[in-house]
């Protein structure tokens, strides 16, 4: 089959963020199929145009980007047109792909979801449709999208997609009834995950730690996105509290609109126990993470991220360092089941710096936890098992389309 996958923000294995999609495309081609991916050249985690190739190809797989307009992080205007830019550029790119077997949408920006669903509709081909975020309900109860025209708008969008989808795909569990309320007729659950081939827990990441001088510091991660959705003030806060312990450090990798505002409130606070470094590609993620002893996950106290499985819990778990969880709802589920770290409270700072207190004090209670999250992905949650899902999925569609491809257009 040849699968066309709209997706404004894919990364690939080279770049800083998720790289769900590049590993499940990759799956996908080993397996027989041809993934063709139409994506920005603009970083969603920077802002910033990272590459001028406008063509990517590697075996089975190719990668093309189309014009986004370069402003995800002014405002909120320009977020939205960078979207309808994307939504565009994307569609008549699409049309000029040929012979596809279906077309493959994923949300957030949703607005990209009508273009693969415009795409599947002209070459009459399955559309799957794939919700990674509650979008817009997330953005509603985070105060991003308050005009009440702008609300409706998304909603029948959000329900339009939902209804015309052939089969809607979640990473969670916890989206589930949300999108079967809102019309999806046949939804799939693929979970997030990771794969434990590109984590080493015996390694403890010598070069990274000697080069940023944590030899002997009990180091807690953060890796990912800086924005207003991760809650990272809770962090600053925590380390304040932690002062009396200068061997434990938090160090934050990535990037996003409130990382500034984050480093200048760190130096105006004199918060000395806190390191924040650059976006890194997923190819060194490994050695990052072994450099830690604990990662944290965060997300702002709200209803709705109880739904989440956020892909960097696994990425830690496969790792085999404890998850420091601030994020209640199914994930907490997973981790407590698996004895894969501990949770707090989200938007604690004192149950946050008790609890990374406590992992310091006990290593080897750190380490446990960090080995039993490892076996509990590659039981539960492993990257290629997920792929055989996704590509099961896949090619039934592809089968129930039967002979339909025939007299497609395109």
């Amino acid at each position: 089959m040849h699968i066309l996958l709209i997706h404004q923000a894919f990364v690939s294995l080279g770049e800083a963020g998720g790289t769900r999609h590049h590993e499940l495309a990759r799956y996908l081609a080993r397996r027989g199929h041809r993934v063709t991916i139409i994506c920005s050249p603009v970083s969603y985690l920077t802002g910033r145009v990272e590459t001028t190739s406008a063509r990517d190809e590697e075996e089975g797989i190719t990668i093309l980007r189309a014009y986004t307009y370069a402003a995800l992080h002014r405002s909120f205007f320009h977020r939205v047109l960078a979207f309808l830019s994307f939504m565009l550029s994307s569609f008549w790119m699409g049309l000029k792909v040929r012979e596809v077997d279906l077309v493959w949408g994923t949300s957030p920006p949703i607005f990209q979801g009508l273009t693969a669903w415009a795409l599947a509709r002209w070459k009459g081909v399955p559309f799957l449709f794939e919700v990674r975020d509650l979008w817009p309900a997330f953005a509603v109860a985070m105060g991003v999208l308050r005009n009440p025209l702008l609300i409706r708008a998304s909603l029948a969008l959000e329900r339009f997609l939902y209804r015309h989808a052939d089969r809607v795909l979640v990473n969670s569990p916890g989206f589930i009834d949300h999108v079967i309320r809102r019309g999806a007729k046949w939804v799939e659950l693929v979970p997030n995950g990771a794969d434990p081939d590109m984590f080493d827990p015996a390694a403890r990441g010598e070069a990274f730690r000697a080069a940023h001088g944590l030899d002997d510091r009990f180091v807690v991660l953060y890796a990912g996105a800086h924005g207003p959705s991760n809650d990272l003030g809770v962090v600053l806060d925590a380390v304040d509290r932690l002062r009396d312990d200068p061997r434990i450090c938090f160090v934050l990798v990535g990037d996003g609109k409130e990382k500034p505002a984050l480093m200048k409130q760190a130096q105006e606070r004199q918060l000395h126990q806190i390191l924040f470094l650059p976006p890194a590609p997923k190819v060194q993620m490994g050695e990052i993470m072994a450099a830690s002893d604990a990662c944290l996950a965060i997300l702002k106290p709200l209803e709705l991220y109880k739904t989440t499985y956020p892909n960097k819990v696994f990425d830690a778990m496969a790792a085999g360092r404890p998850v420091v969880l601030a994020i209640d709802g199914v994930i907490r589920e997973v981790v407590e089941e698996a004895g894969a770290g501990v949770f707090v409270p989200p938007g604690d700072a004192e149950a946050l710096a008790q609890a990374v207190r406590a992992l310091a004090q006990n290593p080897q209670a750190a380490r446990e936890m960090g080995l039993a999250g490892r076996r509990c992905v590659e039981e539960r949650f492993h990257r290629q098992v997920l792929a055989e899902q996704l590509a099961v999925v896949i090619e039934q569609m592809g089968g129930e389309n039967g002979g339909k491809n025939s007299g497609r257009r395109g």
